[in-house]
């Protein structure tokens, strides 16, 4: 008997399994730089391309990890969850996680060795700048869906001027007084 025909049919969640292996597996190989690099990427396949979130509760995904230790893998794991329970958490954050460590980790010893040629240099020079533009395009993907009305416009701005004039205070702190603020104003001011 042919060995195709040996395997049996993947069911409606495996199958869904390997998608969001393959979409995280994409985003943790292809997507350079920090953790907010990876939202934009994240947008486009979760909202847009697969439809597995709507926009809230990818905003929800990013301010839930946002105030959490570690937020790219809370953020893979919580729209792993939502597509596929803790099967899909568990897929998605590996699969986001593998190419790093296979990119990274393996090599890391070869890169003190050659890490200093120009044209390695020059790779990681513009990884460094496409994170950049990576992080400037979260910004304003997530400032498009969540400034939309004055107070949280006016919260974002407290904050970026507390971050930008008191370089000490760290964004944990910022983050948690902002949100007490938030509170405030929504349950007791307006």
């Amino acid at each position: 008997m042919p060995i195709l025909l040996q395997i049996p049919a993947l069911s409606t969640e495996n199958a869904i399994l390997w998608k969001i292996f393959l979409f995280f597996g994409k985003a943790g190989a292809f997507v350079f730089g920090s953790g907010l690099a990876i939202v934009p990427f994240l947008y486009s396949g979760v909202v847009k391309e697969y439809g597995w979130l709507n926009e809230q509760q990818f905003l929800d995904a990013i301010a839930v990890a946002m105030i959490t230790p570690g937020p790219v893998v809370i953020t893979v794991g919580f729209i792993g969850y939502l597509v596929a329970g803790f099967k899909g958490a568990s897929v998605a954050a590996l699969a986001t996680f593998l190419p790093c460590y296979l990119l990274t980790i393996l090599p890391a010893p070869y890169f003190k060795k050659y890490g200093k040629l120009p044209a390695i240099k020059a790779f990681v020079d513009g990884v460094t700048a496409s994170a950049i533009g990576t992080i400037a395009g979260a910004v304003i993907i997530l400032g498009k869906k969540s400034l939309i009305d004055i107070p949280t416009i006016l919260i974002a701005l407290i904050s970026i001027i507390m971050l930008w004039k008191y370089k000490k205070i760290t964004e944990p702190y910022i983050i948690i007084a902002c949100a007490v603020i938030g509170f405030i104003l929504k349950n007791y001011v307006l």
